[in-house]
């Protein structure tokens, strides 16, 4: 049931690393999700280098999903949003046609702590994809929660098994996060053309093959899947039906190679408003090389 193997690559991005999964050279989405990066586990001291945030930056065509299993971030964005992310929490920012934000630990950086969890990027099927910017938080008791033996589960985002999240989604997919003792399984339903496991923590097997700490196992279409702990473990399944493909430039994601030249364009001549209450830094426009590459799908 297995299709491919993912295990999550090293990505410097200054003060720290992160674990990148998707986009992955033989695999660059599972259904709607076009990046899936995993931040720590750390342990951050207090004075946290303050370039360690990340700085107001740009987005189209997508939506950005944060999701913690401890720490906490601040988010700030064009349409004036200022929340914090905790624990359980999601933090969902819709781009459309446009948005820019940043993620800062201010927090952490005054009083110090454990860092984890994930920014995955859902990408926008085509109808959507010039949608108003928007951002929504959601607490986590409004997200829906479940138990079996030795499993406790969250449905992040999108349906599952009769269940429904309130977060708002663009396309038919789902979000899960799993946490389970030794010996517990969990089941994945065939409903969607397109899924997969990461694993945060522990050792699972799904369907008898061993999946480590770090990995994404994609999963073949067409009958659920059983996951089971060989200790304490945390998986994330996620998955959903194709949008098509895309092109994915820096923070860019769109149907359009045209559109993506445009946003970069907006986005080096300062067209694209900052956040309220974070516009006095931004990230740059990086060096483009060579031609992009082919859409993604």
């Amino acid at each position: 049931m297995i299709e491919l193997l993912i295990q999550q690559r090293s990505r410097d991005l200054g003060a720290f690393e992160v674990g990148r999964v998707l986009p992955f050279a033989k695999r660059r989405m599972v259904g709607p999700y076009i990046f899936f990066d995993r931040m720590g586990p750390k342990q951050i001291r207090p004075g946290l280098p303050r370039e360690a945030d990340v700085r107001p930056h740009p987005h189209i065509g997508l939506s950005t999903i944060t999701y913690l299993f401890d720490g906490e971030i601040m988010h700030r964005d064009s349409v004036g949003s200022e929340q914090p992310v905790r624990p359980g929490e999601v933090n969902w920012m819709t781009a459309g046609r446009g948005i820019t934000h940043s993620e800062r630990f201010e927090k952490l950086r005054a009083h110090g702590g454990p860092l984890d969890g994930i920014q995955a990027w859902v990408a926008l099927p085509d109808e959507r994809e010039e949608t108003d910017p928007g951002f929504w938080h959601y607490p986590a008791d409004a997200l829906p929660v479940f138990e079996g033996e030795g499993l406790a589960g969250r449905l992040i985002a999108g349906r599952l098994d009769g269940m429904e999240s309130p977060v708002r989604v663009d396309s038919p997919q789902f979000y899960v996060h799993w946490q389970l003792h030794a010996g517990a399984r969990a089941s994945l339903s065939s409903e969607y053309s397109e899924r997969a496991v990461y694993v945060a923590g522990g050792e699972v097997e799904v369907d008898g093959q061993r999946v480590e700490a770090g990995s994404m196992a994609v999963l073949a279409p067409g009958r659920p899947v059983t996951v089971a702990a060989l200790g304490e473990a945390v998986v994330m399944a996620l998955g959903g039906e194709p949008v098509g493909p895309r092109y994915i430039d820096w923070n860019f994601v769109s149907s359009s190679k045209e559109r993506i030249e445009q946003a970069r364009e907006d986005w080096a001549a300062g067209r694209m408003k900052l956040p309220d209450l974070d516009d006095e830094e931004f990230i740059p426009l990086p060096p483009k090389f060579g031609a992009m590459p082919e859409p993604m799908s």
